[in-house]
């Protein structure tokens, strides 16, 4: 389920799980010789010939990517805000909808199919219609939480086209912003029974240089049910800005912050590859996580000194590591699942 603030798995009373429908097998569907659903045969096909998308899925967050080169100047400065305030206004820790938020392409979803209209149902109880039946988007529709949606068949590739968002959702857990000019493009893709391929285009003229997006993978889980996922409590008493965390800064000279400047390289885990880029920006250390494919607080985060060699960076610790002339030499960031080293490239 999709990562929410104070996210509740709400079930009414204390009825057993078998009451659920949790493991009711699904009739009807393709299964291997021992019973368990065949995920990789063929992908069902509706009255119209068309691959029919039906079903409950469930996926990972997909990585938006992170390229503020492609970002108007007012887009990355409220990035920075955003990310500096631990990201307290994103939608779905108030609470809200999280319109075409990426993150929306993770966690479970059913989707109902019919030849004029088609239902994406979400966890969260907020939901989607894509409007098969020939019509056009309106040019000038009035802006919504989850926007307005039209679909049509490019042979076996159902292909939506989407506008109408008001500008109080993100698409990234980052902080990407986004205008009331925002249009998006989805293409999905049952490539056979048990996957599901959507490749995501969002194209802002508002807010950036071009069009940029990503490729979600959701997988389906058949012989259960989807259970409820509400916010019943938001963001708003959340630090206002992360200067709550400077109130036990420590003062740490600028030629010793800047010993610390440089490229550090490393995995982020067993094999996800990761580059910190440490920078001095106004008397402060800057970090600039790329290669990050999680949502654990977002690519850039200001360093404030716990002391002189160990720094808070937006809820995670780093540390430097320096040779004999202060220097750094490997950077260590200090995660809720394990430290993990970065040594210094340049």
């Amino acid at each position: 389920m999709r990562l929410c603030l104070a996210a509740l798995v709400l079930v009414v009373g204390a009825t057993p799980a078998t009451a659920q429908w949790l493991d009711r097998p699904w009739p009807g569907i393709p299964r291997t010789a021992d019973g368990k659903p065949n995920l990789t045969a063929p992908a069902p096909r509706g009255p119209d010939g068309k691959p029919d998308l039906t079903g409950i899925w469930n996926g990972p967050s997909p990585y938006a990517g992170y390229d503020p080169s492609n970002e108007k100047p007012w887009a990355t400065a409220l990035v920075r805000r955003r990310q500096q305030e631990y990201f307290r206004e994103r939608p779905s820790f108030l609470c809200r909808p999280s319109g075409p938020e990426s993150d929306e392409y993770a966690g479970w979803r059913r989707v109902l199919q019919t030849p004029t209209a088609m239902a994406i149902l979400f966890d969260d109880l907020t939901y989607r219609v894509i409007h098969m039946d020939g019509r056009a988007l309106e040019a000038n529709p009035a802006p919504s939480w989850m926007g307005y949606s039209v679909g049509r068949w490019d042979g076996d590739t159902l292909v939506v086209e989407s506008n109408g968002y008001n500008d109080k959702t993100w698409l990234s857990p980052e902080g990407r912003p986004h205008t009331e000019a925002l249009r998006a493009m989805e293409r999905y893709r049952r490539t056979d029974f048990g996957h599901l391929q959507v490749d995501v285009t969002y194209t802002d003229p508002d807010a950036y240089l071009k069009p940029w997006g990503f490729t979600a993978r959701l997988t389906l889980v058949p012989d259960t049910e989807m259970l409820e996922t509400v916010c019943e409590r938001s963001s708003d008493q959340w630090p206002s800005r992360a200067s709550a965390a400077s109130a036990g800064a420590v003062t740490v000279p600028l030629e010793v912050l800047a010993r610390y400047v440089g490229v550090y390289e490393g995995h982020y885990g067993p094999t996800r590859p990761r580059t910190i880029e440490v920078s001095l920006e106004g008397g402060q250390l800057i970090a600039k996580v790329t290669g990050s494919a999680d949502d654990d607080g977002g690519p850039i985060r200001p360093l404030v000194p716990r002391s002189q060699r160990v720094f808070e960076g937006l809820g995670l610790g780093y540390e430097f590591v320096v040779d004999d002339k202060g220097v750094g030499t490997e950077l260590v960031e200090i995660h809720i699942s394990g430290p993990y080293r970065y040594a210094r490239k340049k």
